[in-house]
């Protein structure tokens, strides 16, 4: 079985998480802290707070940027649940921007399009959300334009792009965001069995989503209502969550940053290869690239051009027959139940093309050559092939 997308753990990885599991703390030690001093260090944002998922992440970032009942937050359907259910989760409305053909992220020209409609509708964005899908940047220098000109702001959900870069630096580096969100779940970059990061230059963004991780709580005089009562004191100035990421977490988090940049040059080799071995199948687009970006490849999303009755589906289900297991990234989210009842398919035929299009082929730092051949191989064998030996 070959999976499309899978953790990398070596020796040094466990013997970390087995030196904190012997230590005094296994949370709310010191090991947190520093991971999320790391993190900063490597993106080149000022604060970096570590949670339990990156859907936490993108809750705490919606309610520290004042997100509530009667405002409205804007975002890519191709993308998880989470990047549109955090809104919810603060009782704003959620509305989507289609995306573009070559990158899959959000359209910069249907983004200026809404934005001027909603404009003259009283119904813009509080909060946009761009998503960076597979691991390349959206981008983002012009969303910032967009920003200061109509007046929301920017939370990058980069859960996929950890390791990638924009104009030559660190995405999560929040030159052109409020928040940059990114997903430490095992399939992605790097994990810590489950957690998430928010990136921020904000110290005041950095204050609330620090308090809301842990209960609303702060031990902190300058930011208590009361006179403290002592060294033991603490209050709960807002109501906040157990979001907190553990220091085992944190431990596997902290070595598996040591390798993030190889991680990400293999995930280049075997999309390079890809490449390579799809040259000259007609029926399929592979992914594209900008010079302003460098994509993490956490996924390598091709195209099923339909020929002759050979359409996305029936190479899907040839690759699951033969024991790869592929995936689609993502249905849009507005078909989802809870949502498709508020929009119309018709609004998105970019989304919707890509849906009826997309497979993520396997991707990871030690897949071998030789399955990345029987990938192809497979996708490009005919539909009614058989094998009679």
């Amino acid at each position: 079985m070959i999976p499309y997308g899978k953790q990398n753990i070596d020796k040094n990885d466990i013997s970390s998480v087995i030196e904190v599991m012997q230590s005094d703390y296994l949370t709310q030690g010191p090991i947190t802290p520093k991971f999320e001093k790391e993190l900063s260090a490597y993106c080149g944002a000022k604060h970096a707070v570590a949670v339990v998922n990156a859907t936490s992440a993108l809750h705490l970032s919606c309610l520290a940027l004042g997100v509530g009942k009667g405002d409205i937050v804007w975002t890519s359907p191709i993308s998880f649940v989470a990047s549109a259910n955090c809104a919810k989760y603060c009782d704003a409305e959620v509305d989507f921007v289609d995306i573009d053909m070559e990158t899959y992220n959000i359209s910069i020209e249907a983004l200026q399009i809404k934005l001027s409609n909603a404009s003259k509708t009283g119904k813009l964005p509080k909060v946009l959300i761009p998503v960076h899908l597979a691991g390349r940047s959206c981008d983002m220098k012009k969303i910032k334009e967009l920003s200061i000109e109509y007046g929301f702001k920017i939370i990058e959900d980069a859960s996929h792009a950890i390791g990638g870069k924009y104009k030559g630096e660190a995405i999560g580096n929040c030159n052109y965001s409020d928040i940059t969100v990114f997903s430490f779940h095992p399939v992605k970059i790097i994990t810590t069995c489950e957690g998430g990061v928010c990136m921020t230059n904000d110290s005041n963004i950095y204050d609330k989503i620090y308090r809301l991780r842990s209960h609303g709580i702060v031990r902190s005089e300058e930011q208590m209502v009361n006179k403290s009562h002592g060294s033991w004191y603490y209050e709960q100035i807002d109501l906040g969550f157990n979001f907190r990421l553990n220091d085992l977490q944190s431990a596997l988090g902290i070595n598996q940053l040591k390798r993030i940049d190889s991680f990400v040059n293999f995930r280049h080799k075997i999309a390079r290869k890809y490449d390579e071995l799809f040259k000259g199948s007609s029926n399929i687009i592979t992914p594209s690239q900008n010079i302003n970006e460098y994509s993490s490849f956490h996924l390598y999303i091709i195209r099923v051009i339909n020929e002759d009755g050979v359409d996305r589906k029936v190479i899907f289900e040839k690759l699951r027959n033969e024991g790869v297991y592929v995936n689609i990234h993502y249905i849009p989210i507005y078909r989802q139940p809870y949502f498709s009842k508020e929009f119309d398919i018709k609004d998105f035929p970019n989304s919707e093309k890509y849906y009826s299009e997309a497979i993520s082929l396997p991707i990871y730092p030690n897949l071998k050559e030789e399955h990345i051949k029987q990938v192809v191989d497979i996708v490009n064998k005919p539909a009614n092939f058989q094998n009679i030996f």
